[in-house]
């Protein structure tokens, strides 16, 4: 099984797939129009991959601080996502990892395990 991670509280609106040993990456423009179809950019980019959302295990979305609209609707995204798949999903902040020296996007799921970071709890942090 394959994890997403979702972020889009900060300039650029950012998917990752870990799917084994591979990861992919794409970032679009953060703007209203895509964050209108959010949904659709991370079908397209499972498609891309060849992957379908009942192939992701987990989902791991920035809370933030961060774009109000950004946070707002990729966690509607993603509730929405556990509803119809029973998903997994995580949100993590990168202030809940201040301990490491360097955080990746590619080590978000094994600093979520570590840092005990809670499975299908939204508490978002809106930058004023």
């Amino acid at each position: 099984m394959s994890a997403l991670i979702i972020d889009a509280a900060k300039n650029k609106v950012f998917f990752m797939i870990i799917n084994g040993n591979n990861n992919y990456n794409i970032a679009y423009e953060n703007s209203k129009n895509n964050y209108e179809k959010l949904a659709l950019l991370i079908s397209d980019f499972l498609r891309s991959k060849s992957l379908d959302l009942s192939e992701i295990s987990q989902i791991y979305v920035n809370r933030g601080p961060g774009s109000f609209a950004g946070i707002r609707n990729s966690l509607a995204v993603v509730k929405a996502m556990h509803l119809v798949n029973k998903t997994d999903y995580y949100c993590f902040s990168f202030s809940d990892f201040l301990d490491e020296n360097e955080v990746k996007y590619e080590k978000i799921p094994s600093l979520c395990k570590k840092f005990k970071i809670k499975k299908n709890l939204i508490n978002p942090i809106y930058l004023s």
